[in-house]
């Protein structure tokens, strides 16, 4: 499902940062929103740390869990 890569660019770090704000005002923890994607327990945690090179499948899973567009997850900070 992704790739593990050695240094986060620009695009991982929005998702990692977007992606853990959305999901701590949705009320959710990394390993619940995990759990309801049906993704293995440490995945969230290893977007949010920028281990992993998330897919799309899994971006879009994760937005329409958190009740958002994709898109919402690329956004630079300055966008919020």
């Amino acid at each position: 499902m992704s790739k593990i890569i050695s240094e986060p660019n620009e695009a991982r770090k929005r998702v990692a940062a977007n992606l853990k704000r959305v999901r701590v005002a949705a009320g959710y923890s990394q390993e619940r929103l995990a759990d309801v994607a049906g993704f293995h327990r440490t995945y969230v945690s290893q977007i949010e740390r920028c281990k992993l090179n998330v897919t799309i499948d899994a971006m879009w899973k994760l937005a329409e869990l958190l009740q958002i567009d994709p898109a919402e997850l690329l956004k630079p900070k300055s966008e919020e």
